[in-house]
């Protein structure tokens, strides 16, 4: 059973950092790409940052280029999202996402 379970976030003032774990199950991590999404109160959800399997490239919102980082951990079975600099605008649940499978979601404030 594909499971995904995120952790790390919280209440962090502008400029401050988080990083956020998404520890997965069920499958092998890296054979899979795993993506981050976000959703805002009153918004739609919107792509963060994705991890390609294989080789791991990796991809960014415009939004948050030169802030957040994805990495993997096949070892550990866990995808990375650290994030640095964060503006209250950055607020909003995060949630990892690796094929049809979410997680359950980790809230992320930002403020002052």
């Amino acid at each position: 059973q594909v499971q995904l379970v995120e952790s790390g976030g919280g209440l962090v003032q502008p400029g401050g950092s988080l990083r956020l774990s998404c520890a997965t199950s069920g499958f092998t991590l890296q054979q899979y790409a795993i993506s981050w999404f976000r959703q805002a109160p009153g918004k739609e959800r919107e792509g963060v940052s994705c991890i390609s399997s294989g080789d791991g490239s990796t991809h960014y919102a415009d939004s948050v280029k030169g802030r957040f980082t994805i990495s993997r951990d096949n070892a550990k079975n866990t995808v990375y999202l650290q994030m640095n600099n964060l503006k209250p605008e950055d607020t909003a649940v995060y949630y990892c996402k690796s094929g049809y499978a979410w997680g359950q979601g980790t809230q992320v404030t930002v403020s002052s």
